[in-house]
C-alpha cells in the first residue's frame, strides 16, 4: 500500500490510518465533535474523522500532554456498558482478561478473540460497582454488542450501546483536572479516561483545556509502544505479536474463545511476527503511511533488500522526531538496519523475537 496524504497529515506532519481489512476503517458512527468548531481545529481521517487531528500546533499539544496538562477529545470512540448481577462473572468467560473479581474503579484491558485466536476486539474497561464501562475503537461497538448479546443465555446481564450519550475524554497522567461527580473514570499509568455525558463535552473541555488533538495523543501512544486495533492489527493478529499478551491476557484464567491458540503459542511456539519501534530518518519530508513496506537495507540481505514487514502507525514526536511502529517477521535480526519505504529506520525491540 502506498502512503496516503491528507490536509490533516500535511499540516501536522503525522499520518496514521487503519488497516484496509480492519473494522475501524469504515469510520465512526457518531456525529462530528462540537470541539471541531474550535478555531484552528483540523479534522482527523478515517476512523478518527469525527474529532480534531490537531488545533494548529502539534508539538505544543504533545508537550502539554507530556507535562500533565491538556485534554484529548476521544468522543468518537464506541462506548458499551454491561449491567446486572452477573456482569463480571459473565465477561470473565468471554474475555482474555481475569475480570470476575475486578475491584471497583480498577482499570483493565481485554480482548475478544476468534476461535482461531485472532484479535477481533480490544476493550478498555472499568467497573464502578454497578456498571462495567467499556470503550472501544470507533465503529466497532455494533459488532461487539452483537457478539455479547449472542452469548447472554441465562446470565443476568444487560448490554447497552452508550455511544450516543457518552463521550470519552482523556486526561494525561499528572493532570489535576477535576472529575465530575458520578462520572466513571478509567485510570492507568498513561492518564485518565472519563466517560462523560456527551452533552457536557463542550463545557468540560472549555473549563479544563488546553485542547490537544488526536495526533498528539497518537504520538505519545507510539512512543509508549501501545498497539491499537486496526492499526497494529489485521485479520490474523494474535496477542503475542503486538505485546498484548502482557497487558490484556491473563494466562492462568479459565476457558475463553481462542484460548487454545494463546496457550499453544505461549507454551510451544513462537508468533510469526513481532511489533517493533522505529526511529525514522528525520531528513525525510513525508512520513511512511500505514502499510508502507519495511525492508532490510540493501546489502543486508541481497542487492534489493528483502521485505520483512510493514509500517502500522507513524508520527512526529516533539522530542524523538519521526517515529513509527511496525510489524516485522519474527526472525528479522534485532540489529538489522531497515528501510520504511525509502526512509532509513533504526529499530527498537518491543516484542522479543
Amino acid at each position: 500500500m502506498e502512503p496516503s496524504t491528507s490536509a490533516a497529515a500535511a499540516a501536522s506532519g503525522s499520518q496514521s490510518s487503519p488497516s484496509p481489512d480492519a473494522s475501524p476503517g469504515a469510520g465512526p458512527a457518531v456525529p462530528a465533535s462540537p470541539l471541531l468548531a474550535t478555531p484552528g481545529a483540523v479534522p482527523g481521517e478515517g476512523a478518527d474523522e469525527s474529532v480534531a487531528a490537531h488545533y494548529g500546533d502539534l508539538f505544543r499539544e504533545q508537550r502539554a500532554l507530556a507535562d500533565g496538562t491538556g485534554i484529548v477529545d476521544l468522543s468518537h470512540r464506541g462506548v458499551v456498558t454491561v449491567t446486572g448481577d452477573d456482569r463480571l462473572a459473565w465477561l470473565h468467560l468471554l474475555l482474555t482478561q481475569h475480570v470476575s473479581e475486578l475491584p471497583a474503579h480498577h482499570a483493565a484491558e481485554a480482548l475478544v478473540l476468534s476461535a482461531h485466536g485472532h484479535v477481533e476486539h480490544a476493550l478498555y474497561l472499568v467497573d464502578d460497582s454497578t456498571t462495567t464501562w467499556i470503550h472501544v475503537e470507533p465503529g466497532t461497538q455494533d459488532a461487539l454488542i452483537a457478539y455479547l448479546n449472542s452469548m447472554v443465555f441465562f446470565y443476568r446481564v444487560e448490554v447497552a450501546d452508550r455511544t450516543g450519550d457518552t463521550a470519552v475524554v482523556h486526561l494525561p497522567a499528572g493532570s489535576i483536572a477535576e472529575t465530575p461527580e458520578g462520572v466513571a473514570v478509567r485510570e492507568t499509568a498513561y492518564g485518565r479516561d472519563l466517560f462523560l455525558p456527551r452533552a457536557d463535552l463542550e463545557a468540560y473541555a472549555g473549563a479544563h483545556g488546553p485542547l490537544a488533538g488526536f495526533l498528539a495523543y497518537e504520538a505519545l501512544r507510539v512512543e509508549g509502544h501501545r498497539p491499537r486495533l486496526g492499526f497494529e492489527t489485521d485479520h490474523r493478529t494474535i496477542p503475542h505479536e503486538v505485546g498484548w499478551i502482557e497487558t490484556a491476557v491473563h494466562l492462568e484464567k479459565g476457558c475463553y474463545r481462542g484460548q487454545e491458540t494463546v496457550a499453544r503459542v505461549q507454551n510451544l511456539g513462537k508468533p510469526p511476527r513481532r511489533l517493533v519501534f522505529l526511529h525514522l530518518d528525520g531528513s525525510e519530508v513525508h512520513l511512511p503511511g500505514h502499510g508502507t513496506p519495511v525492508r532490510l537495507t540493501p546489502g543486508a540481505d541481497g542487492a534489493e533488500g528483502r521485505q520483512v514487514g510493514f509500517v502500522t502507525t507513524s508520527a512526529r514526536h516533539h522530542e524523538l522526531g519521526p517515529i513509527a511502529l511496525a510489524l516485522v517477521k519474527r526472525n528479522t535480526p534485532v540489529d538489522a538496519p531497515l528501510l520504511a519505504g525509502d526512509t532509513a529506520a533504526a529499530q527498537e525491540t518491543v516484542v522479543e523475537p
